[in-house]
């Protein structure tokens, strides 16, 4: 049975937002969370869970990002999140004293 045309996104911008933030931008938010957490944590411990981890919370950034009605609006908020996160892991290389270079 075909999907009921109502409940499906009419423009193509806002099909092609959807799709690229849900690749691109939850892939980028998985690994600013990542890193942010490495730079807190035992790094070591931190990147062999990454592996397992990373996918799943990629996975469901990527179903969250088609549960929106826009694209770009998922994109603003999945930078604001990258951003956010690298500041964290920035604020983590400065300030924390087990922290490798």
């Amino acid at each position: 049975m075909p999907a009921n045309p109502k409940h499906l996104t009419a423009s193509p911008w806002h099909r092609f937002g959807k799709i690229s933030a849900g690749i691109l931008g939850g892939y980028f938010v998985s690994s600013a969370v990542h890193l942010a957490f490495a730079s807190w944590f035992n790094h070591v411990n931190v990147l062999i869970t990454s592996t397992f981890t990373g996918f799943i919370l990629w996975a469901v950034l990527m179903v969250l990002a088609f549960l929106s009605k826009s694209g770009w609006r998922v994109w603003m908020l999945y930078i604001l999140l990258t951003l956010s996160f690298f500041v964290i892991a920035w604020m983590g290389k400065m300030y924390n004293p087990n922290f490798l270079h």
